[in-house]
C-alpha cells in the first residue's frame, strides 16, 4: 500500500467527515487516497478559511477539525486559523505538505520550517520523516487536539514519504476515554465554601459550552437560587429568559452584569480561561475570593488567583456539588432586582425605528427571525459587543463568537461548518464588511457546496471598531475609511442571492424573505454607529434599584 493510503485510513479510523482546504502540488499522493476514501474533500478558496472551517467543526462535535496546505505560502496562510484554534480551545489538526525529504531537486523553492513556525499556536507538531509512524502519530495527534483543554495539533508530511510503498499497515483504534472526576475531597471544599458564602455567583466561559454542562449547571442554578453569567464565549449555556441568568459579559468595561459579581463574596467559575475575558474587568481589586471548577488548573494572572480549584470533568462536579448543597438557598431579593433591571436594560428593543438601524435595532431584529436553538455567527467588529451584550441565546453554541484570538475573517466559515454540522437549523452569519471583505472569495465555496445560509453584511465603509477606539482616545479620524463593492451584484457574481435592506423595508422582513429563498443569502445593511457612544462609559445597576426603592430601568443599552 502507499504511505498516504495509511495516512487517510487513520483519519477514517478517528471518524473524520471533512478535510477542509487548499492543495497543493506536495499533497497530490494525499488528494488521490481522499478520493478513494468516504471522507470528503471540501476545497476552500484560501487556506484561512479551511483552518477557520475546521476550527468551528471541531468546536461544534468535541471531534478535532481537519484542515490541509501545502508548505511555504499554504501553510502560513494557514497558520491564523491554527491560532484561533489554539486560543479559542477548538480541537484542530493541521495537515501540511513538504518537499521530499531525501531527493528534493527544487533546493529551497518555498521551503521554511513550517514545524518550528507552528510551534507557537499548537499543542504539539510533528514532522513525518518515517512512513512507520504515521498510524501511532495521527492517533496521538487527536488524542492531544482533543484533550482538555482542546487546542490545535499540526503534522508535516514530506512528498515522498506520502508517495512511498509500505507493507500493508493498519491504523491504531480510536479510544475514547471518559473524562476523570474530581477529587472528592476537592468537591467537598468546594460545597463548603459555596455553604459558607453570603452571595455566591457563576460565571461560565467557553470551557463550559456544552451540552451536559448546561443540563447540569441550570439545575443546581435552580437547585439553589445561584445566579449565572456567561463571557462572551460562554452565552448560551444558561438560557438568558431562564430566571437565574445574568446574560453575558459584552465590554471589557464595568456593564451592568458586573454588578452581580460586585454584589458577590464568591465567585464560581467555570471553564474559565484569562485568554477569552480579562479577569482585571471584574476583579480590578484583586480581592475577589473565586472557586475555580475545571477540566485543567488555572494559569496564574495577577487578577486570577483561585482560592481553590476543583479540576475534572465539569458536569460531573456541578453534579456532585447538587447533594452537599441540598437545602442551601440564595434567594437575596437585591439580586432578583439586579436580574429583573438588566433584562430590561438590555434586552427590551427601541420603539423608535430608524434607517440606518443602530446596532440595537439589528441585534432585536436578528433575534426575531432566529428560532431557539438557530445559530448565529459573529466576525469580529464593533457589532460583536452589541450581540454579546443584547443578543438573548438560549442553548449552548448557538452564539459563534471569537474573543480569544479574535481575527477578523471568521464569520463567513463558521456559519458554514455549522450548517454542515448542523443542516436542520437556521444559521446566520453577521459580519462587518471589513471582516467580510477578508475571506468573502469563499462565497463561491458555499455555494458550491450548496448550503443553506443567510449573511447579514453591516456596512458601514470602515474599519468601524478600530474607528470607535481611535475616537475614544482622542485621536483624530483617519486611516480607517475604504471602498466597497455593490454587495448585491457581488453575491450574485459567486452565484448566491443578493438582497438590500433600505429605508422601504423591515430589516426582519428582509431576513425572512431570505431564508424562504434558500441557498447563499447575502443582505446588504447600512449601519448607524452613532450608539457606539454608550459603550465609551462604564454602567452599574444603582443602589436605588438594589434596595428596592425604584424597580425598573429605562435605559436600553
Amino acid at each position: 500500500m502507499k504511505a498516504s493510503d495509511l495516512f487517510v485510513k487513520c483519519l477514517e479510523e478517528e471518524g473524520v467527515e471533512y478535510v477542509f482546504g487548499v492543495p497543493g502540488e506536495e499533497n497530490l499522493d494525499v488528494i488521490e487516497s481522499l478520493r478513494a476514501s468516504h471522507i470528503q474533500l471540501v476545497v476552500t478558496r484560501h487556506e484561512q478559511h479551511a483552518a477557520f472551517m475546521a476550527a468551528t467543526y471541531g468546536r461544534l462535535t468535541g471531534r478535532a477539525g481537519v484542515c490541509l496546505s501545502t508548505l511555504g505560502p499554504g501553510a502560513t496562510n494557514l497558520m491564523t486559523g491554527v491560532a484561533y484554534a489554539q486560543l479559542g480551545g477548538m480541537p484542530l489538526l493541521a495537515i501540511t505538505g513538504q518537499k521530499a525529504l531525501r531527493d528534493n531537486r527544487q533546493g529551497k523553492f518555498q521551503l521554511i520550517d513550517v514545524v518550528d513556525t507552528f510551534r507557537p499556536v499548537t499543542k504539539w507538531n510533528s514532522s513525518l520523516a518515517d512512513s512507520g509512524v504515521i498510524p501511532r502519530s495521527i492517533r496521538h495527534a487527536f488524542k492531544v487536539a482533543e484533550a482538555e483543554r482542546p487546542g490545535a495539533v499540526h503534522l508535516e508530511l514530506p512528498e515522498d514519504i506520502a508517495g512511498e510503498s509500505i507493507e500493508p499497515t493498519q491504523p491504531q483504534k480510536r479510544l475514547t476515554l471518559r473524562r476523570p472526576n474530581a477529587d472528592e475531597q476537592a468537591t467537598d471544599r468546594a460545597a463548603e465554601m459555596i455553604r459558607q458564602a453570603r452571595q455566591p455567583v457563576i460565571v461560565y466561559s467557553a470551557g463550559a459550552n456544552r451540552k451536559r454542562i448546561t443540563e447540569q449547571l441550570t439545575a443546581l442554578c435552580e437547585e439553589t437560587g445561584l445566579y449565572a453569567i456567561g463571557t462572551q464565549m460562554g452565552k448560551g449555556v444558561v438560557a438568558d429568559d431562564h430566571p437565574q441568568s445574568l446574560f453575558a459579559m459584552g465590554i471589557h468595561k464595568h456593564d451592568y452584569v458586573h454588578t452581580a459579581i460586585d454584589e458577590a463574596d464568591l465567585v464560581i467559575t467555570l471553564g474559565y480561561d484569562v485568554v477569552e475575558y480579562p479577569p482585571s474587568v471584574w476583579n480590578e481589586s484583586k480581592d475577589k475570593t473565586i472557586l475555580h471548577i475545571d477540566f485543567v488548573p488555572a494559569d496564574p494572572d495577577e487578577y486570577y488567583s483561585p482560592a481553590h480549584e476543583v479540576i475534572g470533568d465539569i458536569s460531573n462536579t456541578l453534579k456532585a456539588l447538587s447533594p452537599r448543597l441540598q437545602g442551601k438557598r440564595f434567594d437575596d431579593p437585591r439580586m432578583k432586582r439586579l436580574h429583573d433591571y438588566i433584562a430590561e436594560a438590555l434586552h427590551v428593543s427601541e420603539s423608535e425605528y430608524s434607517y440606518p438601524p443602530r446596532p440595537q435595532r439589528v441585534v432585536q431584529q436578528v433575534r426575531s427571525v432566529m428560532g431557539r436553538d438557530d445559530i448565529i455567527s459573529l466576525d469580529n467588529g464593533i457589532y460583536k459587543i452589541w450581540f454579546a451584550r443584547m443578543y438573548p441565546a438560549y442553548s449552548n453554541n448557538t452564539v459563534l463568537l471569537d474573543n480569544a484570538l479574535a481575527s477578523m475573517g471568521a464569520g463567513l466559515a463558521a456559519v458554514m461548518a455549522a450548517k454542515m454540522v448542523h443542516p436542520d437549523r437556521r444559521v446566520m452569519a453577521i459580519c462587518g464588511d471589513g471582516g467580510f471583505m477578508m475571506n468573502s472569495q469563499d462565497l463561491e465555496t458555499a455555494v458550491r457546496l450548496g448550503l443553506d445560509l443567510v449573511i447579514l453584511l453591516l456596512r458601514d465603509d470602515a474599519y468601524g471598531f478600530i474607528r470607535w477606539k481611535q475616537a475614544g482616545d482622542g485621536f483624530a479620524d483617519f486611516g480607517m475609511r475604504f471602498g466597497n463593492p455593490d454587495f448585491v451584484d457581488y453575491a450574485r457574481a459567486y452565484g448566491a442571492t443578493g438582497l438590500r435592506h433600505t429605508d422601504e423595508n423591515n430589516l426582519s422582513e428582509v431576513l425572512e424573505h431570505a431564508y424562504e429563498k434558500g441557498g447563499v443569502v447575502l443582505v446588504d445593511c447600512p449601519i448607524d454607529y452613532s450608539a457606539n457612544t454608550l459603550l465609551d462609559e462604564p454602567h452599574s445597576v444603582p443602589e436605588r434599584v438594589l434596595s428596592g426603592e425604584a424597580e425598573s430601568s429605562s435605559d436600553s443599552a
